[in-house]
């Protein structure tokens, strides 16, 4: 019996064996009394900031195929940043790329033990998942377990990114901090961080188990 990995299906998201990230080449202005420290790269450009303005880290690319996927042997622990990014503030499926809305609303995926399950609300940088490829996450991912926790969500407002914090020290600017949490818009700290991760939080939502989850889709569909 072939398996979904035998069928050479590898999420979007995941980071390919030759992806790496980029030469730091970070700044931190402006110097001077009475403004406010702000992280920048010395060579900028647009896309290097979020729809919220803060600064997101680089990863290099490997080549496309011909349906437009990443190439090379996946890294499946890891996720691409500007691929998280992307299906994240899209809303876009983290396995295909396409739209990610069910007619059951958003399905966001969690490992078993990540949230207690009489939480009220949940803070995720997992991207959501389509209808179609919800199994498929399930078994591919490590962190899932293939027993996830299954969310479905009528929304999924932005909260903020995960990421570094930087500073000057004996060494120019470098790492002074790696929150646990991921810091919300908003927050003081975010001009002097590189982000990693974007987040979405749910606060309404409904927890479903993944064969009442499919059951409930083919129904809808």
């Amino acid at each position: 019996m072939q398996t979904i990995t035998d069928l050479g299906l590898v999420p979007y998201i995941t980071l390919r064996e030759g992806e790496e990230p980029a030469p730091a080449n970070l700044l931190i202005t402006p110097e001077w009394p009475g403004k406010f420290p702000r992280l920048r790269y010395a060579d900028e450009e647009r896309e290097d900031r979020d729809v919220r303005g803060v600064l997101w880290a680089r990863c290099s690319h490997t080549q496309r195929d011909r349906r437009g996927m990443p190439t090379g042997k996946p890294r499946w622990k890891l996720m691409h940043p500007s691929r998280q990014r992307e299906t994240m503030q899209k809303l876009r499926c983290q396995v295909c790329v396409k739209p990610a809305r069910t007619p059951l609303g958003f399905i966001f995926l969690a490992g078993p033990d990540d949230y207690n399950h009489d939480a009220s609300s949940i803070i995720t940088g997992q991207p959501p998942v389509c209808g179609r490829h919800v199994r498929a996450a399930a078994s591919l991912c490590p962190h899932l377990d293939g027993r996830p926790m299954a969310f479905l969500a009528p929304s999924a407002p932005l909260y903020g990114v995960h990421g570094t914090l930087y500073g000057y020290g004996q060494d120019g600017v470098q790492v002074v901090a790696t929150p646990d949490h991921p810091l919300p818009y908003g927050h003081p700290n975010l001009p002097t961080l590189l982000a990693s991760q974007l987040v979405r939080r749910l606060n309404s939502f409904r927890l479903v188990d993944l064969d009442e989850l499919l059951q409930e889709l083919t129904r809808a569909a």
